[in-house]
């Protein structure tokens, strides 16, 4: 059997409050998602400091810190004592975009063990160059190994074990609201925004989780009522529509009162699961009247979510 590494790439995010600032210093500093033609790092400087305060603030109310570490590293391990039950030569790795361990840390690792085969593969399940097509290009700025040993897996949106373990937090979820609500539920699914600009360039991620919110609700049978938002907004340009915030307003026009609200884009709670969605727009949701909002926890430590990870490392082995 050959040695083979597989590289979980995700964000990262600051382990701390004082992690902040440089964190934001790093995903300002990406050419993938603000490409200057100068003065980059100045910009990333001052506007990282600019934003700080705001963002700690954020942190401040979901424990100081993020979990998208630990969430990733539990994955990592999971998938890792799974994968070796049948491929006993296999080692995972994490490797962050914006914080530690950074992708560069991770390249030397790999490339001192002499792997025959490394398998890369991104926790976005939806493709575009401000995540994986990033997460990609930072490992290719770095390796300088034999690129034929290098298999990439560029998403996985429809893969069918991660599309069930979705449902089956939906349905964990339906199960906290009262039982004589639950036929009444929106399924409200949230992902983050990118701006229209993004779209127009031909990125597919807009259109990949559409089949990813079709695929989850033709696999629960249209079950109940769905809609599909987006948030994360930031800056003047226009973004994809309809905002998280105003889709929470519509329904309640319509007297819809019970949201169960599917962070879609995401596969491990952080802050724009923690707060955005479950803070700042539970305000939104009371201040519109609506009497049960639910925020679904990310897939985290799901089962069959490594599974499907599993079964997409073991389809290029």
């Amino acid at each position: 059997m050959q040695n083979t590494a597989v590289v979980l790439f995700n964000l990262g995010g600051p382990d701390s409050i004082e992690a902040i600032e440089p964190f934001l210093y790093n995903l300002f500093c990406d050419p993938d998602i603000f490409n200057l033609p100068f003065g980059q790092k100045l910009f990333a400087k001052l506007i990282s400091s600019r934003r700080a305060p705001k963002v700690a603030a954020e942190y401040k109310l979901i424990g100081g810190k993020s979990p998208i570490n630990e969430w990733t590293e539990k994955q990592r391990a999971m998938l890792q004592e799974y994968l070796r039950k049948d491929f006993p030569a296999i080692d995972v790795y994490t490797a962050m975009r914006y914080w530690k361990p950074l992708t560069e840390e991770i390249v030397t690792k790999v490339e001192n063990k002499n792997y025959d085969k490394i398998v890369l593969l991104p926790l976005y399940p939806h493709y575009s160059i401000t995540t994986i097509g990033s997460s990609f290009n930072e490992w290719n700025r770095h390796y300088k190994g034999d690129s034929s040993k290098l298999i990439y897996i560029k998403e996985f949106y429809l893969n069918e074990k991660y599309i069930a373990a979705i449902n089956q937090r939906i349905d964990e979820t339906i199960l906290r609201f009262p039982e004589q609500v639950r036929k009444e539920i929106q399924i409200v699914f949230s992902a983050h925004g990118t701006p229209v600009s993004l779209v127009k360039k031909g990125d597919p991620y807009s259109n990949h989780i559409q089949q990813t919110v079709e695929a989850v609700m033709n696999a629960r049978n249209h079950s109940h009522k769905h809609h599909l938002c987006f948030q994360s907004k930031v800056g003047p340009m226009k973004w994809l529509e309809p905002s998280t915030a105003s889709m929470i307003e519509s329904l309640t026009s319509e007297n819809k009162k019970n949201l169960l609200i599917v962070p879609i884009s995401f596969v491990s709670d952080h802050v724009e699961t923690l707060f955005e969605l479950d803070i700042e727009y539970r305000h939104v949701a009371d201040k519109a009247g609506i009497e049960n909002y639910i925020v679904m926890k990310g897939l985290n430590d799901s089962e069959l979510f490594v599974q499907a990870l599993a079964e997409l490392v073991i389809s290029q082995l």
